[in-house]
């Protein structure tokens, strides 16, 4: 895979504002509850092969996920003037996400190509993605996963990790509402490795279709993560565990799970993220991109990355669809569920 490099890319000047977007419901997961985007729009004018253009990225905050907060991403973006694109590695993992976003929408214009072609284009322009179902009551979520696949998505990403017997009621009723639903089946670390399988073993009672389990069990419990892996035949995807190419080699030696999530904000980056997937590709881990809490500005990023890796195993770039407006226009073109990256330079986002 051609591997970009950002030596001799410099960058004139960094504007951050803020990117605070109500969303229709209250995403609630086990480590936290979020009622409107805590992000930051991050313009980049940059200078490349003698040619100067100006691109947009997104850092997405998620505390706790996220250590860095809305804040915080506006203050160092302040403090990061002058600075050269290839020594981005200073900046904390949300905000270097957002500014090598913004670099890599520039150099796309640049050249007048995709983001994804600069990557290595691995001929892949088109994904389908899952929807996301916060925790609410039960009946609720049944609701929201009807009126779901009504709009054409076939998976659903269920957010679980608060109550095991709440968890399994919710989604028996989610199983009800959408019976011809693939599940993902996503605990945000809320649970024991005890816990995880009884939730299993429920859904195996009610014959629910999961497809995937994503993080059962706290980041540092690889124990518990394996033995919920060598309990369960659907695949386990590691993403509170794994942000960084040392957390993967941790995970080929030890094979506490099956998978990973790739998260732009988590690991600080495409570029990051690129190689964290190539590596874990080749050591026979399943992948996922996903995201935070992301406008259609981050999520388009983070397709170019799962196009550049030539497509993944479980897509999740969802989260503009649960947002009250949008205030981009531009990247992917949407189907329903299916997104198409049209043949545009750079990310071909724009503010409306």
């Amino acid at each position: 895979m051609h591997r970009l490099s950002l030596e001799g890319v410099r960058i004139d000047a960094l504007r951050a504002r803020p990117l605070s977007v109500r969303l229709i419901e209250p995403f609630v997961i086990a480590s936290g509850r979020v009622d409107a985007t805590r992000a930051v729009e991050v313009e980049a004018r940059v200078t490349w092969r003698r040619k100067t253009d100006v691109g947009l990225g997104e850092a997405a905050c998620l505390p706790p996920v996220t250590r860095e907060d809305q804040g915080d991403v506006l203050r160092e973006v302040e403090r990061a003037v002058a600075i050269d694109a290839a020594t981005l590695s200073g900046l904390g993992p949300v905000t270097r996400a957002a500014v090598e976003s913004a670099v890599l929408d520039a150099m796309g214009r640049i050249e007048g190509v995709p983001v994804r072609a600069l990557l290595g284009d691995a001929g892949v322009d088109a994904l389908e993605t899952d929807i996301t179902v916060a925790i609410a009551a039960p009946a609720k979520m049944a609701e929201l996963a009807r009126a779901w696949v009504e709009k054409g998505f076939r998976a659903l990403k269920v957010k679980v990790g608060k109550d095991v017997d709440t968890d399994a009621r919710a989604l028996e009723a989610i199983g009800r509402a959408a019976p011809a639903a693939m599940l993902r089946v996503d605990a945000n670390a809320g649970y024991s490795a005890h816990e995880a399988i009884a939730l299993a073993r429920a859904c195996e009672k009610l014959g629910l279709l999961i497809e995937c389990w994503e993080q059962p069990c706290r980041a540092d419990d690889l124990d518990g993560m394996a033995e919920v892996a060598g309990a369960l035949d659907a695949p386990v995807i590691a993403d509170e565990s794994v942000k960084t190419l040392d957390d993967v080699r941790v995970l080929t030696r030890m094979r506490y799970a099956d998978g990973i999530n790739l998260k732009l904000a988590k690991s600080g980056g495409v570029l990051a993220c690129l190689e964290i997937g190539t590596v874990a590709r080749l050591a026979g881990l399943q992948i996922m991109v996903g995201g935070m809490v992301e406008t259609r500005l981050g999520m388009t990023a983070a397709a170019h990355l799962a196009c550049a890796l030539g497509g993944v195993d479980f897509v999740d770039l969802d989260t503009a669809w649960l947002l009250a407006e949008d205030p981009y226009e531009g990247g992917y073109v949407a189907d329903g569920p299916r997104y198409r990256l049209p043949d545009v330079p750079g990310l071909g986002v724009r503010r409306r």
